[in-house]
């Protein structure tokens, strides 16, 4: 075994060392859920205020000409649109995800019409299944959802398969598709590829043009760090856009909205995409985040991303051998997000306990304790020091409280 590296001498390398400065975590925190929900950043606490004062105080309804209130979710969008590998106007921001991805997957049916089934697979994130499922129903066409293992969708694809739809990181061991593998198959299958980003955006690199996806959906407020509720994204493959009509159409998304026509003419372009009205409070919080991803290459948020992670299971499975914990996250970085979840029979109340002494990570069922690592912000140092924290714990048994087991509405 090769010795472990130096945590003072990675930390003291780190380039990206001087964007902590710029989050407002609270003393005595380790923040380890980052995706799930990001922390506040100095910029948006201010935006926020600017836009509550300046913007809407001052001007009132002026802001949506004066404070460029209308065109934000397109500015935005190109803001994200950078980092994950999209081109200028195939990226905006609109809604939620989940709202998103019934707009992605009807508009990809509709382009489909003779095939009906929707390809996903168990490791997907639960509510894109409800969606497509519900769609599905309600369509009355004869589609079907089909739900295979993770490792199962490429022998999957065949030609009746309408849209392949998959989350690229497993919201729960934070193992990553292939998606450019998985697209160019689905293609040769005739088949359009429909990927959930909600763990990608902002963790590492992702293009969406290389791996030709015709559809992308993700969320805002994980490591993009747009607040809680924060706006969601959705990508559609540019020349794909001119034939794309959700199943939902609303005034937002018409070629003139304000002219008020009875009847609707799509907009040109991604703009077809948005339904309602854009939240511009969380908007501007979004925007605000997103300047502390400028002059940063996603490579090297990648490569601090493996770092932290690769050190974190080090840790903990050298201070923790022997006290129930399992590696559920794949081990290899290539085919890993930037999570790490490890299992354990009392992994809820391990997590509290854990919480209890500042180390935040979150829980999913049935036993997973998941632990996020967001580069702009997290040390290495910080990253041991949760493993000695939770070894500590386990080593006590300190975990064993009632008030640690009893179950909160979120995990």
């Amino acid at each position: 075994m090769s010795e472990a590296p130096d945590i003072e001498a990675l930390d003291a390398e780190d380039a990206l060392a001087n964007r902590r400065a710029d989050f407002l975590i609270p003393g005595g925190v380790i923040y380890l859920d980052g995706n799930s929900l990001g922390p506040l950043t100095v910029r948006a606490r201010d935006r926020i205020a600017c836009a509550v004062t300046d913007e809407w105080g001052a001007m009132l309804i002026r802001g949506w000409n004066e404070a460029g209130w209308f065109h934000a979710p397109q500015r935005v969008g190109d803001r994200i649109g950078r980092l994950v590998g999209a081109p200028p106007g195939s990226v905006t921001v609109a809604d939620n995800t989940s709202t998103n991805v019934f707009k992605c997957l009807s508009a990809a049916l509709a382009m489909r019409a003779s095939r009906k089934v929707i390809l996903s697979d168990s490791g997907n994130f639960p509510t894109d299944l409800y969606i497509a499922s519900g769609l599905a129903d309600g369509l009355g066409q004869g589609h079907e959802l089909r739900i295979v293992a993770p490792e199962a969708v490429k022998a999957a694809i065949d030609d009746s398969v309408a849209v392949m739809m998959l989350t690229e990181v497993d919201y729960r061991t934070g193992r990553r598709h292939d998606m450019k593998r998985l697209t160019a198959k689905a293609h040769e299958a005739g088949a359009l590829a429909m990927w959930d980003l909600a763990h990608s955006a902002g963790a590492f690199e992702v293009d969406l043009t290389g791996a030709g996806a015709d559809f992308a959906v993700g969320c805002g407020y994980k490591y993009l760090n747009g607040g809680p509720g924060a706006p969601a994204f959705l990508y559609v493959r540019p020349e794909l856009q001119e034939h794309v009509r959700p199943l939902i159409a609303g005034w937002m998304g018409h070629a003139a909205p304000f002219a008020f026509d009875l009847g609707y003419t799509p907009l040109e372009g991604i703009g077809r995409m948005r339904v309602g009205t854009p939240p511009v409070l969380s908007l501007a919080a979004l925007d605000a985040a997103l300047d502390l991803f400028d002059g940063v290459e996603m490579a090297a948020i990648r490569a601090k991303s493996v770092s932290l992670c690769e050190t974190f299971i080090r840790e903990v499975e050298r201070l923790c051998a022997g006290h129930g914990l399992r590696l559920v996250s794949p081990r290899d970085p290539e085919i890993r997000g930037s999570q790490v979840s490890f299992a354990h029979t009392e992994g809820y109340a391990v997590m509290q306990a854990l919480i209890a002494r500042g180390v935040i990570g979150d829980f999913r069922a049935p036993d997973v304790m998941r632990f996020g690592f967001a580069p702009l912000y997290l040390s290495h140092r910080e990253v041991a020091a949760a493993a000695a924290v939770l070894a500590e714990i386990l080593e006590t048994g300190s975990w064993d409280r009632p008030e640690f087991r009893a179950r909160a509405a979120v995990t």
